[in-house]
């Protein structure tokens, strides 16, 4: 089958897995019941051993949306998203969270792009929708801004290839077949499928306008332990994948090091290495606020403080664990994998 072939005959499956979020689903439901797209398109909802059942609210959906409802035992994540693109009828599977929203034109755009340019794997980037509250828009911020990330979860390049996030991912059954989909680990399982990918002869690209918004569920103290845990991650991926590491993955190790040192140093009077810490503080706080009010910006601060110095510390812990002492990942940080 050639490329035209494969792209006139594409049918799509939106994969959600959920656990515990029937209010999520509803938002998400009711923002894929008014995608501008003529196409047939099912919605696979795989249930991961909830106690808060979505099951009612996706009947509420069905007259507006195909769905395809499924309940399994708890195995995390990934392996839902696994089983349900092993219950999915299209092939190409779109891999979304449960706490997001689509814009309108979401559909269209994914479809637009894979018939003109068609790829295997794709990710989309994330945006903060108007009704958010003031700390998921400087999460948000935080998450997708140049500053901080270079900004690619926001859409902005990247030296080297892409790696899509699971929150806003497309697959294509061949290549999910190929690899066997996400592994257990988690977080981290998605970089780790793309590297799979990478192995096995496929391409993955950024769609910029396949942007979903991305309505985290999140406190500081949550934002802060999921990005430790992305830093605990990256060099068990590192271990996996040796010929992925990048010298850029100490740099929040670093910047969090320099950052101590920088505190001792003022209290002993030399105050010019903080100084370049307020110095990006107030970038970041003038960016952010200019683009979302002056609340954001502020809270753009501590987010940015927060995931710099979280992902450094959890990648320092790990580096320490599984390079350093030779720990073997899964007895080290156990709570980062699903049996």
């Amino acid at each position: 089958m050639t490329i035209f072939d494969i792209v006139n005959v594409i049918n799509y499956s939106i994969i959600i897995p959920v656990f515990n979020r029937p209010d999520e689903i509803e938002k998400l439901l009711d923002s894929i019941s008014v995608l501008n797209f003529d196409n047939e398109f099912e919605v696979v909802i795989v249930e991961d051993g909830s106690t808060l059942s979505s099951e009612s609210v996706c009947s509420r959906f069905r007259e507006s949306v195909n769905i395809n409802y499924i309940f399994k035992p708890n195995s995390g994540p990934g392996d839902s998203r696994n089983y349900g693109m092993h219950h999915a009828i299209g092939n190409y599977f779109l891999v979304l969270d449960s706490d997001c929203i689509l814009p309108e034109d979401y559909l269209q755009n994914v479809d637009r792009y894979l018939r003109q340019n068609y790829v295997d794997c794709f990710g989309g980037p994330d945006a903060a929708h108007a009704t958010f509250t003031d700390l998921q828009k400087s999460i948000n911020y935080s998450m997708t801004s140049f500053l901080t990330t270079g900004g690619i979860r926001g859409g902005g390049e990247q030296l080297g290839k892409f790696q899509p996030r699971s929150f806003n991912m497309g697959i294509s059954k061949k290549a999910f077949i190929a690899t066997g989909g996400f592994g257990k680990i988690h977080p981290g399982e998605d970089p780790d499928l793309s590297i799979r990918l990478w192995n096995k002869g496929f391409k993955t690209v950024l769609i910029k306008d396949a942007y979903v918004y991305h309505e985290r569920r999140i406190s500081w103290k949550l934002f802060y332990k999921q990005v430790n845990k992305f830093g605990k991650v990256r060099v068990i991926l590192n271990k996996w994948h040796p010929e992925t590491r990048k010298i850029t993955y100490w740099f929040p190790t670093l910047f969090s090091l320099f950052f101590i040192v920088s505190l001792i140093l003022s209290t002993l009077g030399y105050g010019f290495p903080i100084l370049l810490y307020l110095i990006y503080v107030l970038a970041i706080f003038i960016h952010a606020g200019i683009k979302n009010g002056l609340k954001v910006g502020l809270g753009a601060t501590v987010a940015a403080m927060i995931q710099l110095l979280g992902y450094g510390t959890g990648f320092l812990h790990s580096w320490l664990k599984i390079k350093l002492l030779g720990q073997d990942e899964k007895k080290a940080f156990p709570k980062l994998f699903f049996k």
